[in-house]
């Protein structure tokens, strides 16, 4: 509450008086969400403006689903300059490795075995389920930015990428608000934390340890947030898709820097951040990204 309090603060006088006035249903409440989008776009990055409205929304006497917020925020951004929007460029401070805590944690016994036996759905056969499982997890025909390699890439909307996703590596973990973006260099493209959406996944990836302490620890974050599906990385390490999308951003740091204390890479606390697609294909290593936890019920929690 005392972040978004001084996030209305820095806003212009008229926009703080727009938050503070929804409308009673029947009056307009769309309008108001769609025109107070429009003008935070100019003012803020989407993860704020959608906190802004869905706080100041509670008076509106009906309501607001999330998404009807999002489509908002995200139909809104369109219209405004891309050299215009706001991009948030603050890096966080990440703590170091706590060993002590690793190794409290690893030393129990759980590990891959665990992981994959507490599974809901197992894919017991070596085909991709690619499709099936990007269906499950980013429902509706969202843009998606997938790629075969970190420098070829595309955003097209979901159903565009239907059965081609098995021979991409790459996917950024969030629906896109846009085919382009522009770069911090000030280009075009279609992978850009400036066309990049809300988060949705938080991805933890280790760089180092045993694929069993990997398993461990993601066994361990899941205490503190939904754990939808683990996989493969086609190499050395373990990948955690954890869903994030209903916290607070506050939160969600939170929980990374923690995760980060174990070993994770922060690198993908980047909204934009390329992770390895579940059941695509590692090229440089000849291997399957194998997906080995998947329980959708996770979602929405």
């Amino acid at each position: 509450m005392q972040r978004q309090t001084k996030q209305k603060r820095r806003l212009p006088h008229r926009l703080q008086a727009k938050l503070r006035n929804c409308p009673k249903a029947g009056s307009g409440v769309h309008r108001w969400i769609f025109n107070s989008a429009l003008q935070l776009t100019k003012y803020t990055d989407q993860n704020t403006a959608f906190e802004l409205i869905r706080s100041s929304s509670d008076g509106c006497e009906r309501f607001v689903p999330d998404r009807e917020i999002r489509d908002a925020i995200s139909t809104a951004s369109s219209t405004v300059p891309l050299s215009k929007r706001k991009q948030t460029t603050k890096k966080p401070k990440w703590p170091s490795k706590n060993e002590e805590q690793i190794e409290a944690i690893t030393e129990d016994g759980e590990g891959l075995a665990e992981l994959w036996e507490s599974s809901p759905i197992r894919f017991d056969d070596d085909a991709p389920h690619t499709e099936e499982v990007i269906d499950l997890l980013f429902p509706d025909n969202p843009l998606l930015c997938t790629g075969s390699a970190p420098y070829k890439f595309g955003t097209k909307t979901r159903e565009e990428w239907r059965g081609k996703l098995a021979s991409m590596q790459l996917i950024v973990p969030s629906p896109m608000t846009e085919r382009v973006g522009i770069t911090k260099s000030g280009k075009k493209s279609a992978h850009s934390l400036d066309n990049t959406g809300p988060r949705k996944f938080l991805v933890i990836e280790f760089d180092e340890g045993t694929f069993d302490e990997h398993a461990a620890i993601l066994i361990h974050l899941a205490k503190q947030a939904p754990l939808v599906m683990a996989l493969m990385s086609g190499n050395k390490s373990l990948h955690g898709w954890f869903y994030v999308e209903r916290s607070p951003e506050k939160l969600q740091l939170s929980f990374m820097r923690y995760a980060v204390s174990l070993g994770a890479d922060p690198r993908l606390w980047i909204r934009s951040q390329f992770a390895r697609i579940p059941d695509g294909f590692r090229v440089d290593k000849e291997k399957l990204q194998s997906v080995i936890y998947l329980n959708p019920a996770n979602l929405g929690r």
